[in-house]
């Protein structure tokens, strides 16, 4: 059972009115609470300050009453600062939002059991082309000085400075590179080395495949992110690992395509969001778009490809010769990252098949 102590001299009273759809009395965040520890959910409230405290375990989250609609402030074990909508006092009742209550399940559900959540375990990044495959040229000549670029040089810079960026951003979690040096892993290497990665029942991984544009066009310039078509079919469940009826399994399998797709479509419009806000108009957007690409279709899991820009124009071919506008290519792509992985572990993955 629950169990609800008042500091001070006042216990807490209930009225047995209704609530809206989206408010939630005590006993019911109470009750939506005690799964996480059977029994083990604590409610402390204090009249004076107005402030209350749920506790599992040894491990506790700290709120004040706010005003109806207003951005509470609510914390995790005396450390990790939430923000969702404030709980309030209404004729002697306090009323928790659902967004509350969501933010506080999470937040105990994870300092509880942290094995249990879902989560991104590995993260894959793959330079485009290399070695004996020089991906585009782009030859020009600015300002008297001529510049030769290969996109294999230009994926593997903006690889590695994000490489360091997820290692440094993401410690718990695997960050691999296909390629570390001007090497020439196959494509099928490139996605065997994903598809291998071993993984847990509770965990994710993705994959983001980084290249850059050529065109006859002397003025096509801009970036753009690619996701696989929605209509190709493939398979992606692997029956060794797969326990369920063999009746229901290419159920399964197209449940987990379009569950990858979707994942896949959220991490492109993360990474294109980011590079809008990095870049501004220095470097124009050509949006989002759908392809049969190699590595997308094969790599079994959420998998984007992202086109950085034209090494056959003039513009973006000094922004790849700039050591510092390709660092700006790297943080526009760790944000985007970092933000898909917020959203996606924030909501427990998108969808989950059992």
């Amino acid at each position: 059972m629950a169990r609800i102590s008042a500091i001070f001299f006042l216990i807490y009273v209930f009225s047995l009115s209704a609530e809206p759809a989206n408010i939630l009395t005590l006993d019911e965040v109470l009750a939506d609470l005690n799964h996480i520890q059977d029994g083990g959910v604590e409610f402390h409230w204090d009249p004076i300050f107005q402030t209350g405290m749920f506790s599992v375990s040894e491990h506790y989250v700290s709120f004040q009453v706010g005003t109806p609609g207003e951005t509470g402030l609510a914390v995790l074990d005396g450390q990790e600062i939430l923000s969702p909508p404030a709980p309030y006092l209404e004729k002697g009742q306090l009323h928790f939002p659902k967004e509350f209550v969501s933010a506080l399940r999470m937040g105990l559900e994870k300092a509880v059991h942290p094995e249990s959540l879902f989560r991104i375990a590995a993260v894959i990044v793959d330079p485009g082309h290399g070695g004996k495959d020089t991906g585009a040229i782009g030859n020009h000549t600015i300002n008297g000085k001529s510049i030769k670029l290969l996109e294999k040089d230009i994926t593997l810079k903006v690889s590695k400075d994000l490489f360091a960026r997820l290692k440094q951003g993401f410690p718990d979690k695997q960050i691999l590179l296909t390629r570390t040096e001007d090497t020439y892993p196959t494509l099928d290497e490139r996605v065997n080395l994903a598809n291998a990665v071993r993984l847990k029942e509770n965990e994710a991984i993705i994959y983001i495949s980084i290249h850059a544009n050529a065109t006859f066009r002397k003025d096509v310039r801009g970036y753009e992110v690619w996701y696989l078509k929605p209509d190709y079919q493939r398979t992606v469940l692997d029956p060794d690992k797969y326990e369920g009826p063999k009746e229901v399994a290419s159920i399964v399998d197209l449940m987990l395509q379009e569950e990858f797709l979707s994942e896949s479509i959220r991490m492109a419009g993360a990474i294109l969001k980011q590079f809008e806000a990095v870049f501004g108009k220095t470097l124009p957007s050509r949006g989002l778009k759908a392809e049969e690409w190699f590595v997308v279709r094969n790599a079994k899991m959420p998998a984007i490809l992202v086109e950085l820009g034209f090494v056959t124009n003039e513009a973006d071919a000094l922004l790849f010769s700039d050591d510092a506008s390709l660092k700006k290519f790297g943080e526009a792509l760790y944000k985007g990252i970092s933000d898909f992985i917020a959203e996606f572990e924030g909501s427990e993955g998108y969808t989950v098949v059992e």
